[in-house]
Order: structure tokens, then C-alpha cells, then sequence
């Protein structure tokens, strides 16, 4: 996850972060990336089941019941586990989380558990009455899928309409006073989308926007061959870093993010570093304090049936079940040999990600896409559009 305007736009100094002792039990939800040390964020796919049919679904998810999915007692021992484990944010997901009708009491128990609780959703059944409720509840934020705006959107979600009840969902958590924010993934056929999406965060006021790279996983796959090319990828990363920027410069700021791509980070140094060199120095020990991909660390995921993985699009490898044994338990269990190298992947990846000067800000990206592409679980992430030049200093 990168912070486009809290890096680019200067809304983040490293000394806001030491001031909390970069503790994650300590740290604001705004800074959690930086801290040192990594109690992860999970990622629960409460459902599989999904109202609609996303093109680049990484759950393939259906419209139909799913007999293996953890019950609401279940579901809040995971949650009391994850609470008493350090994990400071449980992050909703799906499927279409909103389909599961114990979804309320299951966020009021993260809430009273102490954790900051965090929906993520494809808008289309926030009603007015759904959204008071998780206003009166204590959700920290709801994060609504657009991946584009009327008929594009529509025909990546499936589903005729959905954008204007996605946006109506947005109006409807704005209405109830809940921080509400669009969540976007870029392919190569909706990446025109993103100068519209700017205009409709700042039409309707919407606060965040967090600007996904594509993970091959599960339906996402199909799309793998029309992915950016690495030129057109920088091209809509200048773009974002252009129109964030002019947002500050008319006094509308808002949150802008980049997520699953962390040669982003790298890449917005280098272009600072020729702009405005002190505030890039301060950005580096950002980068640094961040450390690139998490997977396995500082990010974890557990699936409807319980099943914990690294992320939430790593779905073929599984470390253990929370039906039997505790995610925290799980999650330090380190005689899984894949899990202890993904505490430290650094020493494991190879290619161009092995002799790379930006490996500790980077992390080595994603593995999910190098297998996905190569087979190899350490093989070079075949999204980082870092030229050769780039990752050998010679620029």
C-alpha cells in the first residue's frame, strides 16, 4: 500500500510516526503501514457468496449458499483471537460480506473487542437503515468497489445498474456519518476510467480512493494476458500522482492510495528525488519504515471456511484451519517452511528482485503473481515496471 498523498503530497513525516513508538496498538489506523512490528491485518472473507458476477473476482465467487462457511460463533472466536493476538484491524470481506445477515454482530464484536473494523463491499446493498446501523455500531470505514463509472463498471461487475447503487450505497454511509472511500482495480480495459473516477471523488465529495493493481487470482486470471504493459503502468501512476497532487494544489486534498504493486514506491521516490529532493529523503525513510509487500507478515487473510493464507489472493496455499487451531497460532507457526521464508522473504527471491537496490522498500512485491506467471513462488514479480537501469542505480 502506497500512500500517493501522504508520500507525494507531504500529509505523512516520518517523525509522525516515531512520535506513537511505531507500535501497531499505538499507531493511528493512517499510519499503520509503518509499524515496526507488523501485527498483521486480516482480511476475512466472511462469505463466498456475491449478489454479483465480477469479472476479476479473486474469491469466483457465486450467487448461491456455501455450506462451509465459519459460523457467527466460529466467526467471533476467530475475531477474539485475532483481538488478543495484537491485530489492531479485521477487514470484512467477501463475496459480498452484506450477504451474510450476521455481519452486524460480528462487526459490533470487533468493535468491542478493540479493533478497528473495516467493511469492504461492492456498495449495492447499502441501504440508508443498513448503513445507521453500522454507523451506530462504530465501523471505521467502508471501502465501496468502482471500476469505473455506468456501463464500464457495470460490465466488470455483471450486473446492469450496479453502479448506481454502488454510488447511492456511498451517499447512503456519507449520510449516516461513516468514512466511506472507492476502491478501483486497473487493468488494461478500464484503466481510461481512472480521470472519471478522480471526477466523481471530488463531485461527490468522496474522502479516499484506493487504486488497485491486478493480482492473477481466481477470475482475475482471465484478464492476466490484457494487463498494462510496464510503460502504459507508469503512465497511470504519473497520472495518479499528477491528478492527487492537483487535488492539493485547489485545497481539496484526499487520501489516495496505490495497493499490490510496491514497485510504486520506488517509483515515486525516483520522480521526487528530481522535484523536490528533501521531501524525497523524507519519503525513503518512509519506504523503509513500510517495507514493501507484507504477505505472510503484516498481512494475512482467512477464507469462509477458515483456511489461513498469506493474502487474500494466494488462495492455493493454505497454512492451517482456525476450525482447529487459533490464527494466531497459525500465523507464528514457523515449521511451515514456506511461512518462515515469507517472514523473511528477502532472502529467498530471485532474478532481478535478488540484486534489486530497492529490495527492503519493496519487499520483492508479489508472490502470488510470480507463481501465477512463472511457476516459482520466488521468481521476479512479473508487474514491477522498474527498468534495469532503475533497480542498478544507474538513474
Amino acid at each position: 500500500m502506497i500512500g500517493i498523498s501522504k508520500l507525494y503530497c507531504g500529509g505523512v513525516e516520518p517523525s509522525d510516526v516515531l512520535r506513537y513508538g511505531a507500535q501497531s496498538d499505538r499507531l493511528p489506523s493512517h499510519l499503520l503501514q509503518f509499524s515496526s512490528d507488523k501485527r498483521p491485518v486480516v482480511v476475512w472473507n466472511a462469505t463466498r457468496r456475491c449478489n454479483l458476477r465480477c469479472v476479476h473476482c479473486y474469491s469466483s465467487s457465486q450467487n448461491r449458499l456455501y455450506g462451509d462457511e465459519l459460523s457467527t460463533g466460529e466467526g467471533k472466536a476467530l475475531i477474539a483471537d485475532l483481538a488478543s493476538f495484537g491485530s489492531s484491524v479485521i477487514l470484512f470481506s467477501g463475496g459480498e460480506p452484506l450477504m451474510r445477515e450476521d455481519l452486524p454482530e460480528l462487526v459490533r464484536f470487533a468493535v468491542d473487542s478493540g479493533m478497528r473494523a473495516v467493511i469492504s463491499t461492492n456498495g449495492t446493498l447499502i441501504t440508508k437503515e443498513i448503513a445507521a446501523t453500522f454507523a451506530n455500531i462504530g465501523l471505521s470505514y467502508m471501502g465501496v468497489s468502482l471500476d469505473g463509472t455506468g456501463e464500464i463498471h457495470d460490465r466488470f461487475r455483471g450486473v446492469k445498474g450496479a453502479f448506481d447503487a454502488a454510488v447511492r450505497g456511498i451517499r447512503n454511509c456519507q449520510d449516516a456519518g461513516i468514512k466511506v472511500g472507492a476502491r478501483f482495480t486497473i487493468t488494461g480495459e478500464n484503466s481510461g476510467e481512472i480521470p472519471a473516477v478522480f471526477d466523481l471523488i471530488e463531485k461527490e465529495n468522496i474522502p479516499r480512493v484506493c487504486f488497485y493493481h491486478l493480482v492473477y487470482s481466481g477470475r482475475g486470471s482471465s484478464l492476466m494476458e490484457s494487463d498494462l504493459p510496464h510503460a502504459q503502468t507508469r503512465e497511470v501512476i504519473d497520472l495518479i500522482m499528477d491528478r492527487t497532487r492537483d487535488l492539493f494544489d485547489r485545497g481539496m486534498p484526499k487520501e489516495i492510495l496505490t495497493v499490490d504493486n510496491h514497485a510504486d514506491g520506488p517509483y515515486l521516490y525516483l520522480r521526487l528525488l528530481k522535484e523536490n529532493p528533501k521531501r524525497a529523503a523524507e519519503v525513503l525513510k518512509l519506504l523503509e519504515m513500510n517495507e514493501g509487500n507484507s504477505s505472510g507478515r503484516g498481512i494475512g487473510c482467512v477464507s469462509w471456511d477458515g483456511r489461513v493464507h498469506a493474502d487474500q489472493f494466494w488462495r492455493d496455499i493454505s497454512f492451517g484451519n482456525v476450525k482447529e487451531r487459533p490464527f494466531s497460532e497459525i500465523w507464528l507457526d514457523t515449521s511451515n517452511e514456506l511461512m518462515a521464508r515469507l517472514k523473511d522473504k528477502k532472502r529467498y527471491v530471485t532474478g532481478r528482485c535478488a540484486e534489486c537496490r530497492w529490495l527492503d522498500v519493496c519487499g520483492g512485491n508479489f508472490r502470488a503473481r510470480a507463481e501465477a506467471v512463472a511457476g516459482d513462488i520466488w521468481a521476479p514479480d512479473p508487474a514491477c515496471y522498474l527498468t534495469d537501469e532503475e533497480i542498478r542505480g544507474a538513474v
